[in-house]
């Protein structure tokens, strides 16, 4: 998981409020409940201490943000009187949350957004397409693409003088409009950086598509008659195959991190030799099990390498007035601030990780610590 999208957070000085609110719209009531949950997340910021202007810039999104059908939640971030950082999830959190510290509380927002895998889908038929992509922070584009060639669309019956003619202006006409749906395609897929690209509808169209669709996409291309274009067409089983796809990718992608991690023989492993390695700006991807019970802490100073078990390492490192805060903070920011990335795994992934945490290294060398054991 890439966390560029978080860098707004570590550019601004804390302290933040971090909340996680049910904001769910399947009821009638859904307006008084989320009112209901937000005043007694307002309570709890205030108990922490909170400024009053960041708990008026959170009342301000958390009350005026527009619904979303259906079950979902959000996070929002602010710090001295702005929210920097809104998130809408896509379902609603374990528990109702509000966290005020020197930094932003970010783990159950990744821990919950999960591998996000930038991909295309395009619903065809023999006229054009509809086509939606998804970049990896979760930005929709959507593209119309309605073909050059109307007529002919549909070969003639068998039969007459000028059959053979007409039947090759159709084959032509698909052809030509296949060409423009692929190049929107491939232009969406580039944009977004896709990793998968699902080619759906007619089953000629989506041949015609296939075909040409230039060498680099093909390995990433699945193709289906699942989905129509026609209004009030079922869309289920084409969803169900979107999702499985982009789900087989993200568990491809963990599948590779952990065994990059595993062929380093045990070095990277356990709190003290994460923190290590982000000191040494060393740290490429860093693993961790997602315990929402999780409470332990680490020491920091400004910087986001600048980061210890103890304030003693960091008064060694000339840190003058080292704040203590939760280690999941800390790893994060120093993940952000050295652009490294972050996998988040169930507790059944990697049930021998030491501490819970790893690391996938940038480069090994003589001096770099092996495995702890937190």
């Amino acid at each position: 998981m890439q966390l560029s999208f978080l860098r707004p957070l570590y550019d601004r000085p804390g302290p933040w409020c971090s909340v996680y609110v049910d904001a769910s719209a399947d009821t009638e009531d859904a307006h008084e409940a989320l009112a209901l949950r937000w005043r007694a997340l307002e309570r709890a910021l205030a108990d922490q201490g909170a400024d009053e202007a960041s708990i008026a810039a959170l009342d301000r999104v958390v009350r005026g943000h527009d619904p979303m059908v259906g079950d979902y939640g959000l996070a929002v971030f602010a710090s001295h009187g702005r929210v920097v950082l809104s998130e809408y999830l896509s379902a609603p959190p374990l528990r109702d949350l509000a966290h005020y510290g020197p930094l932003p509380h970010v783990m159950p927002l990744l821990a919950q957004r999960g591998e996000q895998v930038a991909w295309v889908r395009v619903l065809a038929d023999r006229t054009g397409a509809d086509a939606v992509a998804i970049s990896a922070g979760g930005v929709p584009r959507r593209a119309h693409v309605t073909g050059r060639e109307t007529f002919p669309l549909r070969r003639v019956q068998p039969g007459g003088w000028s059959q053979s003619h007409h039947q090759k202006a159709a084959m032509e006409a698909w052809h030509h409009n296949a060409g423009d749906v692929t190049a929107a395609t491939v232009e969406l897929a580039e944009k977004v950086g896709a990793e998968v690209v699902v080619v759906a509808g007619d089953v000629r169209a989506t041949g015609m598509i296939a075909a040409q669709m230039p060498e680099r996409w093909q390995d990433l291309m699945v193709r289906t008659d699942a989905g129509s274009r026609a209004g009030g067409a079922d869309q289920t089983l084409l969803d169900d195959l979107t999702v499985q796809t982009i789900a087989e990718v993200a568990d491809q992608r963990i599948a590779a991190t952990l065994d990059r991690f595993g062929v380093q023989e045990d070095v990277g492993g356990g709190l003290d030799a994460v923190v290590s390695a982000l000191q040494r700006n060393q740290v490429d991807t860093m693993l961790i099990v997602d315990d929402p019970s999780a409470n332990g802490e680490l020491w920091i100073g400004p910087e986001p390498t600048e980061i210890a078990v103890d304030p003693g390492q960091l008064a060694a490192m000339s840190v003058r007035d080292p704040q203590r805060v939760r280690a999941d903070a800390a790893l994060v920011r120093a993940l952000v601030g050295t652009d490294a990335a972050l996998t988040v795994l169930g507790p059944e992934e990697a049930p021998d990780l030491a501490d819970g945490v790893g690391a996938v290294l940038r480069y090994v060398d003589p001096g770099t610590p092996g495995r702890g054991n937190g």
